[in-house]
Order: C-alpha cells, then structure tokens, then sequence
C-alpha cells in the first residue's frame, strides 16, 4: 500500500511489492506512468487525490470499497485519523462499517485502531519526492482469518534515493 507518489516511483517499489497480490495507492498518483509501473507488478487498486489530473480522475475514483480475504476496505485520499475524521470519511465508515479505512494525502505514515469504529485505520505516509516529508514511506502486509496480519514498512531516508 502506497500513496502521494505524484508522479515518482522509487526504485526500492519493486522488491518492496514483489510477494504481493495487490498493490493499493491512496490518491494523489501524479501519472499515469506511475499505474502502469505499478501494475507491472501487481493487480492495482487506487483512488485519485486531490493533484490528479482529468485523466486520473477518469480512469479511478473518489473512492474504493472492496473485499478482499474477508476484510471489508474502504479507500479514500482526504479522510483524516480516528477520532479526527474527515465528514466524507465518518459518513462513509459509518456506512460502509469497513474493517481497514486506508487514507493518505497526509504524508504522514499511521497504523492506528479505532476502537469507536471497529477498524484499522493506515494511512502508508508519502511514497514520493513531492512534500515536505523526510521519509519515503510505504506498507505491505497480510491478511490472516480476515484480518491485518505481518504489517511491515518500508522507510527511505528521502535523501539517500535507494
């Protein structure tokens, strides 16, 4: 899982994302060369952000509910952290009652449980150089009995490149 690439894909995505099934991006792509790149990989889940263009916005949407393992997901690129939701997301998580609310456009990374909710709240940071983050981050993990499983994160100093 990934978000706020705009427009980059960083070299160390393709090791990073191998044993995956499914690669989600939280908005703010930036090209269409970075889905292409991403679906070499992977089949791609992903909603636009707020920098995607019309084509984007063409080709994804605001949203994403899916199923996957038996873990309801809901996507959306502005949504916010528990207890500090944005009104589209709370309306949308109350619902779509998901199990993993995935956001980005923060470009900060969370990995919090909201208890009020009875779910998962990720949002993977930024996986781009555009931003004010230092570091480029991204998450991948599992699903086990229909539920998060072996979160990792990968963290580039954004300085370093690889």
């Amino acid at each position: 899982m990934l978000s706020d690439t705009h427009g980059f894909v960083h070299p160390r995505i393709p090791e990073f994302f191998s044993s995956c099934d499914e690669i989600w991006h939280a908005g703010d792509i930036g090209s269409a060369e970075v889905m292409e790149q991403l679906e070499k990989l992977a089949v791609v889940r992903a909603v636009y952000g707020n920098i995607d263009g019309q084509g984007l916005r063409k080709d994804f949407h605001e949203t994403a509910l899916f199923t996957v393992e038996g873990v309801k997901v809901l996507m959306l690129h502005i949504g916010g952290y528990p207890g500090r939701y944005t009104p589209k997301a709370r309306s949308l998580i109350e619902k779509y009652r998901p199990g993993l609310f995935v956001s980005g456009h923060s470009h900060i990374l969370k990995v919090m449980p909201d208890n009020r909710y009875h779910l998962l709240h990720i949002n993977p940071g930024a996986a781009g150089n555009s931003g004010f983050h230092k570091s480029i981050t991204m998450v991948r993990f599992a699903i086990e009995n229909g539920r998060p499983a072996d979160l990792e994160v990968l963290d580039i100093d954004r300085k370093k490149r690889i």
